[in-house]
Order: C-alpha cells, then sequence, then structure tokens
C-alpha cells in the first residue's frame, strides 16, 4: 500500500507482527498529545505517545477520488490528557491529527496512515467521540469571490489590509466584572465613542483562557458603566483578572470603511450593484426611474 516502507512490509509479511497505533494531536494553540493503544509509552519525531490514556480508533474509511477519508477516535476523558473543559472550550477544534501503524519493538519502522483534522466532538459517560476528517476535507470548502454590497473582506486580513496595531483601534485591559464569559465590564474606558467595538472582537491573552476569543454583539453604557456583550459565552471561565484585547468593529459598510478606519482603497464590498427592485423596474415620466445614476 502506499506510503509503506519496505521495512514495514517485511515485518508484515512474517505473520509474527509487533505492531501498535499511534496518534498524535497537535492544537491550534500549540499544544501537542501523544497517544497508543500499546501497552507502554513509545516515542519518535520528538512526541512520547502515552500507554494510559485508554484510547482507541475505529476503522478507518480510505478511498480514492477526492471523497473525504473519516474515522473516529474514542477515549476516556482525563485531567493528565484531554481535559473536558478544554474540549468545552474548543481549544481541540480543527486540531491536526496523524496516526500511525507501529512496530513498537523498532519505532522505526512505522506507516504513516492517516492525516487530517478533528471534526465534531461528542461528550457522553465520561469519555469523548471525535470525529477524524482526513485531507480532502479542505475541498468541501466553497471557493470564489462574493458579489455583494457590503465588504467581504475580514478586518485586518490580506484583503482589508487595515493594520490593527495603529492606536485608536484596540484597546487592552482587565475588565473589572465579567458575567457569565458573556459581558465584560468597565467603571471607566474612555477615549473611545459609544459602539466602537460593536461587531469587533474579543481576544483573552492571559490566564486560563488565553488564546481564546468571542464576536462582540454590542458595546454600550449601562448604569455608567461600559459594557461589552459577545454574542456567545466564552466556553471558559474567566476571571476578572484576565488582559483581554478588544479591536474596533466594522459593520462592512463603504461609509464606515471610508470614515471610520480611512481604508476605501481596498473595501472589498460592490456598493453599486441594484438591488432585486430594479429588475422590475420600468422607465416613468416621474419618479426615480429617469436613467440617471443610481447613486
Amino acid at each position: 500500500m502506499a506510503g509503506q516502507s519496505e521495512a514495514f512490509l517485511d515485518h508484515a509479511a512474517t505473520g509474527l507482527t509487533t505492531l501498535c497505533r499511534a496518534w498524535a494531536i497537535a492544537r491550534p494553540d500549540g499544544q501537542s498529545f501523544g497517544f497508543t493503544d500499546h501497552d507502554r509509552d513509545l516515542s519518535f519525531d520528538g512526541i512520547t505517545f502515552r500507554a494510559d490514556t485508554g484510547l482507541t480508533a475505529a476503522a478507518l474509511a480510505q478511498s480514492t477520488g477526492l471523497s473525504v477519508d473519516n474515522t473516529e477516535a474514542l477515549g476516556a476523558l482525563s485531567d493528565v490528557s484531554v481535559r473536558e473543559d478544554e474540549i468545552e472550550a474548543g481549544r481541540f477544534d480543527g486540531a491536526e491529527v496523524q496516526a500511525w501503524l507501529v512496530n513498537w519493538a523498532d519505532v522505526d519502522v512505522r506507516w504513516l496512515q492517516f492525516r487530517g483534522t478533528i471534526g465534531e466532538i461528542r461528550r457522553s459517560g465520561g469519555a469523548f467521540h471525535a470525529e477524524l476528517r482526513g485531507l480532502t476535507e479542505a475541498l468541501n470548502r466553497p471557493l470564489g469571490r462574493i458579489y455583494q454590497k457590503p465588504c467581504t473582506a475580514v478586518l485586518g486580513d490580506g484583503q482589508c489590509r487595515f493594520a490593527l496595531g495603529t492606536p485608536g483601534y484596540v484597546f487592552e485591559g482587565q475588565p473589572d466584572r465579567v458575567i457569565d464569559g458573556r459581558i465584560f465590564e468597565w467603571d471607566s474606558l474612555s477615549g473611545f465613542e459609544a459602539a466602537w467595538f460593536q461587531r469587533g472582537r474579543l481576544d483573552v491573552l492571559d490566564g486560563g483562557g488565553a488564546g481564546l476569543w468571542g464576536s462582540i454583539k454590542s458595546d454600550r453604557f449601562v448604569d455608567g458603566a461600559r459594557q461589552i456583550e459577545l454574542w456567545e459565552p466564552i466556553r471558559y471561565e474567566i476571571e476578572a483578572s484576565a488582559t483581554v484585547r478588544l479591536v474596533a468593529g466594522c459593520d462592512k459598510r463603504l461609509e464606515t470603511c471610508r470614515l471610520k478606519f480611512n481604508n476605501i482603497l481596498n473595501f472589498q464590498g460592490f456598493p453599486d450593484l441594484p438591488n432585486e427592485d430594479w429588475v422590475m423596474a420600468y422607465p416613468t415620466q416621474s419618479g426615480a426611474n429617469s436613467g440617471g445614476s443610481l447613486r
């Protein structure tokens, strides 16, 4: 089979093998984990694959063409390996996974059987079930340009090109109160207009929730306090002593790009597109259908 070395094939051909499975998980935040179904730890590629995790895997379904390879990893939740609160916080979402068949007597003899990412994770009965998706999963994403009036870029990305470090558009500090991981309040947060951060982003910079973020639903004054509310709560207990970053919000309109960010040259929308009513329009002697400019 593809990817199998001669040493691996020779070992498999003996009929009496010393093979086991090993998995490596690399999370987006840089944390790495190693697991094996062998009865003792294994080490290779700079990773220690722990034997006491109780991790197993279902049969790997592989196919030719562009269909997605998939399998499922099953394991017990453990404070020293995969913790329930980290799954709930989404830290394993999209993590890279590699799976090998390894000769535990000689770990240099191994076959990289699967490479992909973690998809849906389910938790039940003190265990987790993680869907593993193959490399062709990325080809399922729709690609191409969307022609619409609002801007299609994300503030600060390669199309927008706005420098998020520009003074006045980012605030870093500790909130005075955090309510249910969704509402962050400051008794004094001056220098920014009301609703300046609405439709923006809140990032947690330190503490147990470091690396987590949420989209800002509203930015308003409530009883004299500046209140930042997220669309969804951050799925981790955020302490009031944690430092967070607020990024100014963008509602994707041409006027906002020009007046708030002075970035109209990089606007990625099409504000002059006619609306649906224009398709049914017909010429009249009076009214707006004069044949003149739509703006």
